[in-house]
């Protein structure tokens, strides 16, 4: 074949490849130009609005970048990491299914061979007793998370303060539980979600006064800085649970402004304040409910409620007498 006729051949090539390219770009109905909306996944034509292409696989991050730094902070493989698994969630896990890829049950050999590398992963996952230690912490610190019903946040702020006490050395006299659960009580205050002593105590494994010296110590150590607790921050809880209109939620609210003004608060439980503001608020809004309803709620004695509540009416009343 001449040179001249390879030439030729290869123009014919290229143009065919230019008008495949071109009609790709172009729409199907009417000759518009194609765009492609990738939050809907879809190829449309940007004149008549014809759908070319749908579900469409977006192939680019979850997560949006607004300069090169942040870009490679976040670039990753593979699933994030976090504070709330003592390998931060670096290592594999075996899963407890005994099934293969394609969803059949193994033999009973298999599931022994599998039962085996189950146990060796562990054992390599811990490699020395501190972290060992930090793995029971922060199963404990996730377990009482669970039943107190605390967000994610918290429980990632709890292990990371946990993580600077064992870092720290302050552990020594001191028991794994007793430093989880002061660091859960630690976060969940400084979150504004916290939880009363006695709620804490109730899904730990250690006394109320452990738990109670253990975070006096840790936030002494630590220096962490935790503001005092807002008898406010425990209203919604307890009117949520008590089925309670956002009538009365705001009115128990109103009951704490006033009793701050008047100084009434002061040297009183919070966890008090908000139960007999909460109960206030439900009778002053024709909401009944009982001081024992209150009581289990808050975990607190109906003898408190009913002290804190005339401290709060009286208040109330001062601000209303001219």
């Amino acid at each position: 074949m001449s040179e001249h006729s390879i030439t030729h051949t290869d123009e014919r090539e290229n143009e065919e490849i230019e008008s495949t390219d071109d009609e790709t770009l172009r729409c199907p109905e009417c000759g518009g130009t194609l765009t492609t909306d990738t939050e809907h996944g879809e190829t449309v034509c940007a004149d008549c609005g014809l759908v070319v292409e749908e579900d469409e696989i977006d192939r680019g991050p979850e997560w949006r970048a607004f300069d090169s730094r942040e870009k490679d902070e976040k670039s990753r493989v593979g699933a994030p990491t976090t504070e709330m698994m003592h390998d931060k969630g670096l290592s594999t896990n075996i899963g407890w299914q005994d099934k293969d890829a394609y969803g059949r049950s193994l033999s009973s050999r298999q599931r022994e061979k599998m039962q085996r590398l189950r146990t060796w992963n562990e054992r390599f996952r811990t490699r020395d007793s501190k972290e060992r230690n930090l793995k029971q912490a922060l199963g404990e610190i996730d377990r009482m998370a669970s039943a107190l019903g605390l967000p994610e946040n918290v429980r990632e702020t709890a292990s990371v303060i946990y993580r600077r006490a064992l870092d720290e050395d302050l552990l020594p006299g001191r028991s794994i539980e007793g430093v989880a659960t002061a660091s859960l009580y630690a976060a969940a205050r400084q979150a504004g979600t916290p939880r009363s002593l006695d709620e804490i105590t109730a899904v730990s494994r250690v006394e109320k006064d452990e738990i109670a010296r253990t975070y006096r110590y840790v936030v002494r150590e630590l220096k962490l800085e935790i503001q005092p607790a807002d008898p406010e921050s425990y209203v919604p809880r307890f009117a949520s649970d008590l089925g309670l209109s956002d009538e009365a939620e705001m009115r128990a609210r109103q009951l704490l402004d006033t009793a701050k003004d008047q100084g009434v608060h002061s040297g009183k439980s919070p966890v008090g304040l908000a139960a007999a503001a909460v109960y206030a608020a439900s009778l002053l809004t024709n909401e009944k409910v009982t001081q024992n309803e209150v009581s289990e709620v808050a975990n607190i004695s109906e003898v408190t409620i009913r002290n804190r509540y005339h401290e709060l009416l009286d208040a109330e009343e001062d601000v209303a007498t001219p």
